[in-house]
C-alpha cells in the first residue's frame, strides 16, 4: 500500500478545520456513493478512499500522528517493514539516535489496533525474540455509509421511522421531531463491517423535508397565509386557522389591513432536541374582495362609498 494524501484525497488545505474537512467528507461521499454510480469501478474505489481519509483526518489524534509520520509510512510500507526502511532515529528525543521508543496502549491502539504495550524498536526492526508484528493484522473501523431520505413536513413536525436498504440489510432509522431540511443522522455502528475485530462504521443519513402547499418553514418558525373575508376584516372576529396541531380559532383585530401578520405562539415546529418547546406561527392576512355583488349589495357599497365621502370632507 503506497502512502496517500489523504488532505489531496478531500481537497483542503493541512491547515483545515474539522468543519472544513467534515464538509468537503460529505460533499464527496454523496457525489461517489455507489447508490449514484452503480457500476463504476473508479468511482468506487474513490468512495474507499474518501471514507479511509475521512477516518483519519477527522479523529484529531490520528491526524496528529499522520501529520507527523505520514511521509516515513509511505516508506516504511514500501520496505516491507525491513530493517533500514524507516528511520525512526528522526523522532528520538536528544542525540540517542535510535534509541528504543516505548508506546502506551492508548497510542499503539489508536495507531495499530493492539491492545498491550509494546517495544517500536521491536516491532519496526524484528528485534528479540521474534515480537515484530505486521499492522496488516491491526484492527480497522469500518467504512462508514451515507444515504438520504425524504419525508412530509407532518413528519418532520411528529417524527418519524424509516426503513434504509443498504446492500443486503434493512436497517430502521428513528427521525426525531423537529429535525431541519437536510439535517444529517449517525447511526451508529450501522455501517461497514470492521477489519480484523474492529468496530462497524456508522450510517449518515441525510433527511430532506418535502416542500408543504400551505406552510413555510423558516427555522422553528412557520409561515402561511390566511384568506378573510372584507366584512371580517372590517368589522373584526373569529376565523379558523389550520396549524399542524390541528385547527384553532384566531381573533382577526377590527380594520385589519390586508397582509397584516398575526404572531401564534408556539403554534411553530418543535425544537429539535427540546421537548416542549416549539416556535411561531405567522400568518398573513389576504382580505378576499367579495364578487358577483347583487343590485341591493351593489346601492349599499354606493351608499357606504358617499357615507366615507362626506365623512372625509
Amino acid at each position: 500500500m503506497n502512502y496517500k494524501d489523504y488532505y489531496g484525497i478531500l481537497g483542503v488545505s493541512k491547515n483545515a478545520t474539522e468543519d472544513e474537512i467534515r464538509k468537503a467528507y460529505r460533499k464527496l461521499a454523496l457525489r461517489y456513493h455507489p447508490d449514484k454510480t452503480k457500476g463504476d469501478k473508479a468511482a468506487n474505489e474513490k468512495f474507499v478512499e474518501i471514507n479511509e481519509a475521512n477516518q483519519v483526518l477527522s479523529d484529531p489524534e490520528k491526524r496528529k500522528k499522520y501529520d507527523q509520520f505520514g511521509a516515513d509510512w509511505k516508506h516504511y510500507e514500501e520496505s516491507g517493514s525491513q530493517q533500514g526502511g524507516f528511520d525512526w532515529s528522526k523522532y528520538a528525543a536528544g542525540n540517542e539516535g535510535r534509541r528504543r521508543q516505548k508506546m502506551s496502549a492508548e497510542d499503539f491502539e489508536s495507531m495499530f489496533g493492539s491492545g498491550e504495550d509494546v517495544d517500536l524498536f521491536d516491532l519496526l526492526f524484528g528485534g528479540r525474540g521474534g515480537r515484530r508484528r505486521s499492522a496488516r493484522s491491526a484492527a480497522f473501523k469500518g467504512e462508514d455509509l451515507n444515504a438520504e431520505t425524504t419525508i412530509s413536513l407532518k413528519e418532520a413536525f411528529h417524527g418519524s421511522t424509516r426503513l434504509i436498504r443498504l446492500d443486503d440489510q434493512t436497517i430502521s432509522v428513528k427521525i426525531p421531531p423537529g429535525i431541519a431540511n437536510e439535517q444529517v443522522l449517525r447511526v451508529a455502528g450501522k455501517g461497514m463491517d470492521g477489519t480484523n475485530g474492529g468496530v462497524n462504521g456508522d450510517l449518515y443519513l441525510t433527511v430532506k423535508i418535502a416542500p408543504h402547499p400551505e406552510f413555510r418553514r423558516e427555522g422553528n418558525d412557520l409561515y402561511r397565509d390566511l384568506h378573510v373575508e372584507l366584512y371580517t376584516a372590517m368589522l373584526g372576529g373569529k376565523v379558523l386557522v389550520k396549524t399542524p396541531k390541528g385547527s384553532v380559532k384566531v381573533d382577526v383585530p377590527k380594520e385589519t389591513p390586508n397582509h397584516k401578520v398575526l404572531r401564534l405562539r408556539g403554534l411553530g415546529m418543535p425544537v429539535f432536541g427540546r421537548k416542549e418547546a416549539f416556535g411561531n406561527l405567522f400568518v398573513t392576512i389576504e382580505v378576499q374582495l367579495p364578487d358577483r355583488l347583487t343590485p341591493e349589495e351593489t346601492a349599499l357599497f354606493e351608499k357606504l362609498a358617499a357615507l366615507r365621502k362626506q365623512t372625509q370632507g
